[in-house]
């Protein structure tokens, strides 16, 4: 479980992809930190550390983890959102990501507002159906509040602080981000429909 409080900025080093997956090498701070077969949210999506090193880590991506998500677009040099998972007794900074992304989105529109980033994300209906103003999202793994939400994407506004630690800060028309919705949306609409 993670919590979508991104703890580094890591760079896509290689990506070596076939038709069965891909395998990412990235470049991050992190690495010291992992051992082989530990979990760790690479722009939301949860992947498994191996081949590691004191500046990197290696991760495999299957097919299903890239039709799923932005993965596969990612080119070498690329920033990566990256986060370890909470450890038991820890914090819950952000809200409960399981890093199983539901979809990809595609950022519509970035323009600054005062001191805020407001990034505006288009959306598929069956993602926007669980997305409500005022509860969370991950975009690219991270917990962002939903500022508003229409028939067609949705807002969030970034904090100086959020834009600059995250690869949001960068957003541009265009680009795909990974969308992981509030679990809690999916459970009820679940409970409901069975009832």
């Amino acid at each position: 479980m993670f919590t979508g409080l991104i703890e580094d900025l890591g760079e896509l080093a290689e990506l070596e992809s076939n038709q069965l997956g891909a395998r990412l090498k990235i470049r991050s701070a992190l690495a010291p930190q992992l051992s082989d077969g530990d979990s760790v949210a690479v722009n939301g999506v949860c992947l498994t550390a191996t081949e590691i090193d004191a500046e990197s880590f290696s991760a495999d991506a299957m097919s299903e983890t890239l039709g799923r998500s932005s993965l596969g677009q990612v080119a070498p040099g690329a920033s990566l959102n990256l986060e370890l998972p909470v450890r038991a007794g820890g914090r819950l900074g952000g809200h409960i990501v399981q890093g199983h992304i539901d979809g990809v989105g595609t950022v519509a529109a970035a323009r600054e507002d005062g001191i805020a980033l407001v990034v505006t994300v288009s959306a598929a209906p069956e993602l926007l159906r669980y997305v409500a103003e005022k509860g969370s999202i991950a975009v690219d793994g991270v917990s962002l509040t939903v500022a508003r939400v229409d028939d067609e994407g949705f807002d969030v506004w970034l904090i100086p602080e959020t834009a600059q630690r995250t690869n949001l800060g960068g957003a541009q028309p265009g680009r795909s981000v990974n969308l992981e919705v509030d679990i809690l949306a999916k459970y009820v609409e679940r409970l409901l429909a069975t009832n």
